[in-house]
């Protein structure tokens, strides 16, 4: 079991029943299911800065935050680790060291890869780059992708290595909505590339990263155990989304949003309609994608077979990012990044039982 730095926390936390989808999208709840059940929460660590990704090798957890670095997390405690980059890191709103994800062969090379915002001349940019960790401390060792637009809000960020061994990045449109229509930008897509920078023979397009297209500002990644793959989505205030993600679609943004249709574009499998999520990071696990929502303040759970979603944790504020390992759910906060209420231990990293909300 991990322990945090100033002893196992028990915390009891309520675990709603599943939501009513109506007509327009929005939640309704019936008397039954407002009944609540009691479920225990453990916090893992306390007093992180903004953070942003999960990962995970054996049992130690690494963390990384928005501010610049890595929180380190095992059976012993948590330290954070220094992160040395090649550019000044951006302060910008929605701005940081973003996402992360160990390589595969962690244990022997010591390596991550890493998106980041850093400051140029001409503004806000980022880029993807490998990592690796040396006593105690992470040091740039190749920049694979620079150059991603990044403007003051609308970063996108997440990094996961896809059951197909290559590296998928969330990439957010910079603010301009244009940019996501564009097939010669790499703002306000998917991006894929293999593990050593270079553009994968079978991407959709020739010569290019491009995954998928039509995105406004996705940041959560997840492969069911067929390899279909599923992206949360910020909309425009409201209609957030989860999509079912093919190889050359386009998802609409700005054309589009919510369940609007155009020919030749994309519907998402669930939206927020009128309501808002900020949905970021996501995991899925038996049928179910459990995603993290920011102005949502919640953990979610999306049905894929029953096609219904609910909150199954509230409470403790802004999520940003969730992974499945094991029998359990791990989910950091992120009431600590401007627009939250932190406490005085904000933020903490979260483990619940995953046989509680089953």
């Amino acid at each position: 079991m991990i322990i945090k730095r100033f002893g196992l926390l028990i915390i009891p936390i309520m675990l709603l029943a599943a939501c009513e989808e109506t007509d327009e999208g929005s939640e309704e709840m019936s008397e039954d299911q407002t009944e609540q059940a009691e479920v225990g929460l453990e916090t893992i660590v306390e007093h992180l800065e903004s953070p942003w990704s999960i990962d995970r090798h054996n049992d130690t957890f690494y963390l990384t935050e928005r501010t610049g670095s890595i929180v380190k997390a095992d059976a012993e405690g948590d330290e954070r680790q220094e992160v040395e980059l090649s550019d000044e890191l951006s302060n910008a709103s929605e701005a940081g060291l973003l996402g992360f994800v160990l390589s595969p062969d962690f244990e022997d090379s010591n390596e991550a890869y890493a998106y980041y915002t850093y400051e140029h001349e001409d503004g806000q940019f980022n880029r993807v780059v490998r990592l690796i960790l040396s006593d105690d401390i992470w040091s740039e060792d190749e920049i694979l992708l620079d150059d991603i637009p990044g403007g003051e809000v609308h970063h996108g960020g997440r990094l996961v290595i896809g059951p197909d061994e290559y590296l998928y990045i969330t990439a957010g449109d910079a603010g301009e909505a244009d940019l996501s229509q564009q097939l010669d930008s790499l703002g306000g897509n998917i991006l894929r590339m293999t593990l050593d920078g270079a553009v994968p023979s079978d991407n959709p397009f020739d010569d290019s990263y491009v995954y998928s297209y039509g995105h406004r500002n996705p940041q959560g990644l997840a492969w069911s155990d067929d390899e279909t793959m599923y992206a949360s989505e910020h909309g425009d205030n409201t209609n957030d989304e989860i999509n079912l993600i093919e190889a050359g679609n386009n998802y609409g943004w700005p054309v589009i949003e919510g369940m609007e249709e155009e020919e030749g574009m994309e519907l998402p499998l669930f939206t927020s309609g009128d309501d808002t999520w900020a949905p970021s990071g996501m995991a899925y696990h038996e049928d179910s994608l459990y995603v993290a929502a920011l102005r949502g303040n919640a953990l979610m759970a999306f049905d894929l077979e029953t096609e219904e979603y609910s909150e199954i944790i509230t409470d403790l504020g802004r999520i940003r990012d969730v992974m499945v390992d094991g029998d359990y759910l791990y989910f950091v906060s992120n009431n600590t990044d401007g627009r939250g209420d932190p406490d005085e231990t904000d933020d903490k990293l979260y483990r619940l039982p995953l046989a509680d909300v089953e």
